[in-house]
């Protein structure tokens, strides 16, 4: 367990636990450094973080994949530089055009799809890193023309919520300091009798809803 401190909000920290940890883990693992180009595939709450996280660690040029117009507009404001609608262009196309081609240094797959997840290897330069958020619910592969036959020097890594007492210290240390800010992802807030209302705007993504906040 991890005490908040009296001078933080339930608002900027409940999401640190799972979601910001999880998404913010991905720029972690990809081991994303000062400068680098790096792509976040999926731009729902975990993606959103992502970017965050990528943001946080120095990259030079965060390219979002996402579609849904206000996950787009929000990951613009969690740190993304450029957005690229996947159903309006080629992803992979588009990122390898604003990296002259060469491709990103990290590719963030938050998603959890096969088509996904080989987007996110064709996206990578040579030696890129593909941090993996996503759970797979169906069989996995590694296609072997994406991944470069092997010899692209890639790197596949996963990452599952980095949880601890001192890991939320450090998150909270982020939002006390304004490096961190969640609050515009809670885009909604019930009273804890309306929970089945609240479960039920979330899972079919009406108006706008990216997190809701359930209170007592």
């Amino acid at each position: 367990m991890a005490k908040i401190p009296d001078d933080l909000t339930d608002e900027q920290v409940v999401l640190l636990a799972d979601i910001a940890s999880t998404g913010i883990s991905a720029a972690e693992s990809g081991k994303v450094k000062l400068g680098d180009t790096v792509a976040v595939f999926a731009q729902g709450p975990i993606g959103l973080c992502a970017t965050a996280g990528a943001k946080l660690r120095g990259a030079g040029f965060i390219i979002a994949v996402e579609s849904d117009p206000v996950r787009a507009a929000m990951a613009t404001r969690m740190g993304g530089d450029i957005v690229v609608n996947h159903t309006q262009t080629d992803a992979v196309e588009e990122i390898r055009r604003l990296t002259g081609g060469k491709g990103v240094d990290v590719a963030i797959e938050a998603l959890g799809t096969q088509a996904t997840f080989e987007s996110a290897l064709r996206a990578l330069r040579a030696g890129g890193t593909l941090s993996s958020l996503g759970v797979y619910s169906g069989k996995l592969s590694v296609p072997l023309e994406p991944f470069a036959a092997g010899l692209g020097d890639h790197k596949i890594v996963t990452t599952l919520c980095p949880g601890g007492k001192e890991r939320m210290r450090r998150l909270m240390e982020l939002v006390r300091h304004g490096r961190l800010d969640l609050k515009p992802l809670l885009t909604h807030t019930f009273s804890l009798d309306r929970i089945t209302e609240a479960y039920e705007l979330f899972g079919a993504r009406k108006e706008g809803v990216i997190k809701v906040a359930v209170r007592p």
